[in-house]
């Protein structure tokens, strides 16, 4: 608030409005981080993607979907996001991302997508099969 601004205003020209921080997203409308990880079954080659969307606040999974690193597998989130009205989206720079969300809902950037980033090295730590060959190891390999 800026004290010095409010001593010239008139009290009638000035409108206040006091929400809890946990609730500011109720008149502002719901944002959600998207992004998209791959992994593989069987060949390299042949790369299926997880792309799916979390409430930036809360880190909640809203929808998710799997298939290629394409357009149309992004309009299927797309849709399962609709019944959210999300006001905001925060990504990486993929480029379904900016031709498929309106510039004006769209933060493209690393610093609102830590929550989904942070999911994804949970993902890949937890769940070996995501993760590539070359950086999983047997236990045969330190057995001396």
């Amino acid at each position: 608030m800026n004290k010095a601004v409010l001593q010239y205003l008139h009290p009638e020209h000035v409108e206040v409005e006091i929400w809890r921080s946990d609730k500011l997203e109720v008149p502002r409308g719901l944002s959600s981080e998207l992004d998209e990880m791959w992994s593989y079954v069987g060949k390299k080659a042949e790369p299926r993607w997880l792309w799916h969307a979390i409430d930036h606040h809360s880190g909640t999974v809203l929808a998710s979907v799997f298939g290629r690193r394409q357009d149309d597998v992004f309009l299927q989130l797309q849709e399962l996001l609709a019944p959210f009205h999300i006001t905001r989206f925060y990504t990486d720079g993929w480029g379904a991302y900016k031709r498929h969300l309106d510039p004006a809902q769209h933060t493209i950037g690393k610093a609102r997508t830590q929550k989904i980033e942070s999911k994804h090295i949970n993902l890949r730590t937890r769940i070996k099969r995501l993760v590539r060959r070359t950086i999983c190891f047997s236990k045969t390999n330190h057995d001396a």
